[in-house]
């Protein structure tokens, strides 16, 4: 079985009925999407309605008759599922190669939990070993973010499909920014491209993910956020 399916099956048994469920995007989330129909046709999960977090998983979703809602009406989600481009040991992630990292996001930081989906591969010993780092920018002066992004040393890339410039679900520009010895400190990164006027958001995803189930060809490694040690010893 397809690592990926594999990791994204798992998933199925941490859900339960009555559910409002964060939909990911990209290959990884497909295959959970394909699991999640078929659980509610079987009648494994019944009452389950989803949020997607770009227009390709929202029409995947209607095409496989998963029933859909917004953040507006449900606010609080209980779980999101979701794929990574990249996974390190302390469970931050890189995501948005998809080119929904905004979304993402949003819907990640409404939900109670967040479970991440991948293969062995996606595992790194350090963010940005082998993904580039996707940052999305407004259209507007977007060429002056490039010097800004090499500032932090990035080798910053304007996103292209087919040659032509990719434009976000959000109408937003993506500068793929590779860091050719990976990110050293996160945090710091995170927050010198968030203070940037033009930047919408990153697919930096730090302290987010609760658990990372990892498909392998032998079975499924699942990985949980370590609680902060007071919670861990609490009363």
């Amino acid at each position: 079985m397809d690592a990926k399916r594999r990791a994204a099956e798992a998933a199925i048994p941490l859900l339960a009925s009555g559910m409002v469920l964060g939909l990911g995007t990209g290959s990884t989330a497909d295959y959970f999407l394909q699991a999640l129909a078929h659980a509610l046709e079987t009648g494994q999960l019944s009452n389950v309605v989803g949020v997607p977090t770009s227009r390709q998983s929202e029409y995947r979703a209607l095409e496989l008759g998963i029933p859909l809602t917004t953040l507006g009406k449900n606010p609080v989600l209980d779980v999101t599922v979701d794929g990574a481009d990249e996974v390190d040991p302390n469970l931050q992630l890189i995501k948005g190669l998809g080119g929904a990292l905004v979304r993402e996001k949003i819907v990640a930081q409404n939900s109670r939990r967040f479970i991440i989906i991948a293969d062995g591969s996606k595992v790194v010993p350090r963010l940005g070993t082998k993904s580039p780092l996707p940052v999305e920018v407004v259209p507007f002066a977007f060429e002056i973010q490039d010097r800004f992004f090499r500032s932090l040393g990035a080798e910053p890339m304007l996103r292209k499909v087919g040659g032509m410039v990719f434009n976000t679900d959000n109408g937003n520009l993506i500068y793929d920014c590779k860091f050719p010895n990976g990110i050293a400190d996160p945090v710091a990164v995170e927050r010198a491209i968030l203070d940037r006027a033009g930047v919408v958001g990153s697919g930096l995803f730090l302290g987010m993910a609760t658990t990372v189930l990892v498909g392998t060809a032998d079975g499924v490694t699942r990985m949980d956020r370590k609680p902060p040690a007071t919670e861990a010893g609490g009363k």
